[in-house]
């Protein structure tokens, strides 16, 4: 599979990829490596110039069981000005699951709940959006993803702008939904450190994928001067 945008140079070459179900994977790589546009193509987002996207066995693009997937976009936000509660944000992400004109039921509440339990927010249901940490905005989103309840959990450079405790807590959540949940997970990123112990994978991306492999194997990888360093 390969991408370019129109008019423009190819993003991603000859991408041979597949994925399990139940994976915790890794996908890291400089900026303007192709993280991202790979991450919309698997997504079914974009279309690839050449080559096929499949998406739990169906092709991406076509995919219409949109409520098997939690996808936590770069820079995700919303208006921080704005007088919307934490519980709020996360009850949106029912939407997949009872649509837009859905009746909401006793079960949808108690779904919004327990995502926010599970991500250590439940004190803080009721407080506005803004008043939270970067790194607590971060989870929030988490649980609205979560609240869809998702068997694919994508989320594209979640650390970024939070410091190195929040990135810390947000790997062991991570880590925790895997294990206890069973969530597939991509976890995009420029850097992997605080995801790297917990991982069954990660793959290195810069215009392909240069690198594809257990964490273990990096070592070797980064002292060999014939590879591409990142």
């Amino acid at each position: 599979m390969s991408y370019a945008y129109p008019g423009g140079p190819f993003v991603l070459r000859d991408v041979d990829l597949e994925i399990e179900e139940g994976e915790f994977v890794a996908i890291a790589g400089p900026n303007g490596g192709g993280k991202t546009t790979l991450v919309r193509l698997v997504l079914g987002l974009e279309q690839p110039a050449s080559g096929r996207a499949l998406l739990f066995g169906e092709p991406a693009a076509r995919f219409t069981r949109r409520s098997l997937l939690g996808y936590l976009p770069q820079r995700a936000q919303l208006a921080l000005e704005a007088p919307i509660s934490v519980n709020e944000v996360v009850a949106a992400g029912r939407v997949a699951r009872r649509g837009v004109l859905g009746w909401w039921r006793r079960e949808d509440a108690a779904i919004v709940r327990a995502s926010l339990e599970r991500v250590g927010l439940g004190a803080q249901a009721s407080k506005p959006l803004r008043t939270l940490s970067g790194g607590q905005q971060q989870r929030a989103f988490i649980a609205k993803a979560l609240a869809g309840e998702p068997s694919l959990l994508v989320l594209d450079e979640p650390t970024a702008g939070v410091d190195a405790d929040a990135q810390e807590a947000l790997a062991s959540l991570l880590e925790e939904l895997h294990r206890d949940l069973g969530v597939t997970i991509l976890y995009v990123s420029h850097e992997f450190g605080a995801v790297e112990y917990f991982v069954n994978r990660i793959l290195l991306v810069r215009g392909g994928i240069v690198f594809d492999g257990p964490p273990s194997a990096l070592p070797e990888l980064w002292h060999d001067p014939t590879h591409v360093h990142l």
